[in-house]
């Protein structure tokens, strides 16, 4: 079986990302791992305001993994394996699909204006010799007929 990975944030590109893979993963009867990064907090002096700042972060990030696999369900999709981890994006990546091993591809998506993000930068960069599964790239100034189309082929 087939396994996409997608990284959820608040970004249009991991929507396009997460619809290809969606689309990709019931094409090919395969399944979906959604990862939320948490990025580590700056440090506060203030033990106590460090760990409610982490609580926050987190909780915000596992609501919106969360929201986009009820998302996905209510559109008759399989449930996705979620995670949320924090740590730096690359490192956290790295980290996962090394623990996951059943991982087909990692799928991206393109900014719809200006330069790659991060993690296409590094994916698909330096990056990408290091890695245990291609790489998809989803351009994000496609429309959902044109993902579609895309993932179905």
């Amino acid at each position: 079986m087939r396994v996409y990975l997608v990284i959820v944030d608040e970004s249009d590109e991991a929507l396009v990302a997460l619809h290809y893979a969606a689309r990709r993963a019931a094409k090919t009867e395969g399944a979906l791992h959604l990862l939320a990064i948490v990025p580590p907090q700056e440090f506060n002096a203030f033990a106590g305001v460090q760990a409610t700042i982490e609580e926050e972060a987190r909780a915000r990030a596992e609501t919106l993994v969360t929201a986009a696999a009820g998302n996905l369900l209510s559109q008759g999709a399989k449930m996705p394996l979620i995670s949320v981890e924090v740590g730096e994006d690359i490192k956290v990546v790295r980290k996962y699909l090394e623990a996951h091993p059943e991982v087909s591809a990692l799928v991206l998506g393109a900014a719809r204006e200006g330069g790659p993000g991060p993690l296409v930068s590094h994916f698909t960069g330096s990056g990408l010799a290091r890695m245990a599964c291609p790489v998809f790239v989803v351009p994000g100034n496609l429309d959902d007929e044109a993902i579609e189309h895309l993932a179905d082929n």
